[in-house]
């Protein structure tokens, strides 16, 4: 495993980020025993969200991460703020609310860092960072940013930061991956993703870029081609049928799996080593469901450079 740093946390924050969505109360110990292998293997930091399973996903995260006694050994990524019943959530109240109600879920005292789900360009960026900056000197959270949160916004958050003496955003979670997102997943989100002026920002700034979807869904996994679309009925592979499955992204997947299989490579490895030789500040969110996956994805950390030929071509 590679790591890297983020401002304000005092741990290493491994490179690749498992994401928890799948990790649930009802199937509690098959949740324990994937993320035991993950973490067994290098594996420090962890996605969730205050939206995932109505706060069921805090609790059984926080449960595993008490029970194994390595709260100063992992890096929490949580999230808030996210749009509910119509009603956008970004202020200073909202913010508030969702960071203690995620605090009591998970049973700490702190989230590490702390990324707002989504942004709302209506309220004025001093009140988010006030807001922000409050909950991290009340040491409720090491270090904050933003998730869907384009690079004009990021900037301004900066620029008031620093006019006023106040912590700045630590870090960006944005969309970015080889595939194209040709649709939104979900509304309000963000992509860098043939975004040259998005990638020229994140690129001189060296924000930590934390990238959501960074396998495309699951469109390199080799599950999705041109002739079976019509067959995928659950949720997850629906999204990324309408989000990914388009010609342009299947012509860049024909050439990954050729060289995947010219190399003895999988094609979620190529892909992922194609997003770390971005010149990014990269820490690349996957969604592994078994240790197997996880293991292959790693791998992928140590190919940019022997893969750079082929990588340029896909530029």
């Amino acid at each position: 495993m590679i790591y890297g740093q983020i401002s304000g946390i005092d741990k290493p924050v491994s490179r690749l980020v498992q994401g928890t969505v799948m990790i649930n109360s009802a199937e509690k110990e098959q949740g324990f025993r994937l993320l035991d292998a993950i973490f067994e293997q290098g594996c420090t930091a962890f996605d969730t969200a205050h939206v995932y399973g109505n706060g069921d996903n805090e609790r059984t995260v926080g449960e595993w991460i008490r029970t194994r006694n390595i709260r100063d050994q992992v890096v929490v990524l949580g999230k808030g703020a996210h749009p509910m019943h119509g009603r956008n959530r970004v202020t200073p109240e909202d913010i508030r609310s969702d960071i203690s109600e995620s605090l009591e879920r998970f049973g700490f005292d702190k989230i590490d860092l702390y990324l707002l789900h989504r942004d709302d360009p209506s309220v004025p960026i001093d009140e988010i960072v006030g807001a922000l900056d409050d909950e991290k000197r009340a040491g409720r959270i090491d270090a904050y940013g933003g998730s869907n949160w384009t690079h004009q916004r990021i900037q301004s958050a900066k620029e008031y930061a620093e006019q006023k003496g106040k912590t700045p955003f630590a870090a960006s979670s944005p969309h970015f991956s080889l595939a194209k997102q040709v649709k939104p997943p979900w509304e309000g989100c963000v992509t860098i993703t043939g975004d040259a002026e998005a990638q020229e920002f994140y690129r001189a700034n060296q924000m930590p870029l934390f990238a959501w979807s960074s396998l495309a869904g699951g469109f390199f996994s080799g599950r999705f081609r041109r002739d079976n679309l019509a067959e995928f009925d659950g949720y997850l592979d629906k999204l990324c049928v309408d989000s990914y499955c388009v010609e342009e992204n299947f012509q860049i997947l024909d050439r990954v799996q050729e060289v995947a299989r010219e190399r003895g490579l999988t094609a979620a490895q190529i892909a992922l080593a194609w997003a770390f030789a971005q010149g990014f500040n990269l820490f690349a969110l996957v969604g592994c469901s078994a240790p197997e996956e996880f293991r292959e994805n790693a791998k992928a950390l140590q190919l940019a450079d022997a893969l750079q030929p082929f990588i340029q071509q896909l530029d």
